[in-house]
């Protein structure tokens, strides 16, 4: 092939807004193996691609096994890709890209970690325009065919898309609101278990007063659902989650958890024996995966 095939199967993906999971599941292979060939680490067999041209041609008129000998400009216009993608200038693909030293060590953790925390949740957290009481978001959290964790946050007609970076035991989030251009930013504890069920940290952000007041805050993330495998309509799923009212009904919120989102700190608590800083020590966590059970739900 004259150009990478990894990058024509990348915009491929996107063209059809098809994710891993489901090509995958539609050519009868495992995910990792698409994941592989997405990557780059592998071509696949005759067979294989084969499978996978006979699928797209059944969704883009013409094409052929043999398109995919076309230079990636070709092959680009022929599936109805932007060529600005293509090229690298877009502004997407600039923050695919993100310019960061450690971008091969959190790809490298994705790849191993990543479906560990995919899947949707809600957040819990202050509300900072009204003391007291607290807001729910909505989260989506995808593997994205660039081999990043895509995350989207929703709440009240806001929406916030950017990505989480795992690095050790812990995750970084740097997103972007959609509508003001706001950046921002989180550290979070990870699991060391298969499957999230409740990961927290701390988030920087502006406020949504007239003055943007930057504000830090904790927030608990907890699975609510996993991800389909069809990308559109997780989508859609997304989508309704974040559309309801955000603020959490008066008395709704347990009271330990109101004290873990308000903890006491400054010179006051410090002197008490408390903590002159906003700290989340991984003592006071409370990420984890699955509860264990010795017996299925439903078994004897």
């Amino acid at each position: 092939m004259s150009e990478p095939f990894a990058k024509k199967l990348e915009l491929t993906l996107k063209v059809l807004s098809m994710s891993r999971a489901r090509l995958a599941a539609d050519l009868g292979v495992d995910k990792s193996v698409v994941g592989r060939w997405v990557s780059g680490a592998v071509q696949p067999s005759a067979h294989n691609l084969s499978l996978l041209s006979g699928l797209i041609a059944e969704r883009i008129a013409g094409f052929t096994a043999h398109d995919w000998d076309r230079s990636l400009a070709s092959f680009a216009e022929l599936i109805g890709a932007d060529l600005e993608t293509v090229s690298g200038r877009s502004g997407a693909n600039a923050m695919l890209g993100l310019p960061l030293v450690g971008m091969e060590q959190f790809l490298a953790a994705t790849s191993l970690r990543g479906p560990t925390y995919e899947g949707f949740y809600r957040s819990t957290r202050p509300y900072i325009l009204s003391p007291g009481r607290f807001v729910h978001d909505y989260c989506m959290v995808s593997l994205d065919p660039n081999g990043l964790l895509r995350t989207r946050v929703g709440a009240g007609g806001t929406l916030a898309d950017g990505w989480l970076l795992p690095a050790g035991n812990q995750l970084y989030a740097v997103t972007v609101d959609v509508i003001s251009g706001a950046i921002l930013f989180g550290i979070f504890h990870g699991v060391a278990t298969a499957k999230a069920e409740v990961i927290d940290g701390l988030v920087l952000a502006p406020s949504l007063d007239v003055g943007r007041t930057p504000a830090a805050y904790p927030m608990i993330f907890e699975r609510v659902g996993d991800l389909t495998g069809d990308a559109e309509a997780d989508n859609r799923h997304f989508l309704e989650l974040a559309s309801g009212n955000p603020v959490a009904p008066e008395g709704s919120i347990p009271e330990e958890i109101r004290r873990y989102l308000n903890p006491d700190v400054g010179p006051a608590a410090a002197a008490l024996g408390g903590e002159l800083l906003f700290l989340l020590p991984l003592t006071r966590s409370l990420a984890r995966g699955p509860a264990y059970r010795e017996n299925p739900p439903g078994g004897k």
